[in-house]
């Protein structure tokens, strides 16, 4: 089983396969965790404004695609133009906001706890408006292919605070 140091330190030698791996593993650890099909999940008071639940699997596919590709770029830039400080920082940041990603389906659905997973979305959502301003400032136009993933993070933490007000 890869860690995470691994995963940062496998970074160095190959960004992409840091990228891709990392995005892949916190795409099926978080799959792993949810499941809107249990009592639980079906129970809960969620708002109206709720995406349908057929649309998580499609954003959230795209999303960590844009996610990989990005963080793939970036880290391949900054390697190259030996920005070895700012490669550094970019992938603790990276690996950072892939564990609060994560994080949230465990704590959401296998845990049931919705203030912590209220907590945990907000983390992810800064991690994600963070890791986009790192982007931007390795490359120019990088931040902006990060948008969509802190904004749909952004949005989650007001649908997870919502359920958790809803529900407590």
């Amino acid at each position: 089983m890869t860690t995470l140091s691994e995963l940062a330190s496998a970074g160095t030698r190959n960004p992409w396969a840091m990228a891709v791996v990392g995005t892949a593993l916190c795409a099926v650890s978080g799959s792993v965790a949810t499941d809107t099909r249990s009592r639980w999940y079906k129970s809960i008071d969620k708002p109206a404004w709720q995406p349908p639940g057929v649309v998580f699997p499609f954003v959230w596919t795209a999303l960590y695609s844009g996610l990989a590709a990005t963080t793939g770029r970036v880290l391949t830039e900054l390697d190259e133009s030996d920005r070895q400080q700012e490669a550094t920082g970019f992938r603790r940041a990276f690996v950072a906001n892939l564990v609060l990603n994560q994080g949230w389906s465990w704590t959401f659905f296998r845990s049931h706890r919705l203030g912590l997973a209220t907590a945990n979305a907000a983390l992810l959502a800064a991690s994600s408006i963070d890791l986009a301003r790192r982007a931007e400032r390795a490359s120019e136009g990088k931040g902006a292919e990060l948008a969509p993933y802190a904004a749909w993070c952004s949005f989650a933490t007001l649908l997870t605070a919502s359920i958790a007000r809803r529900n407590s």
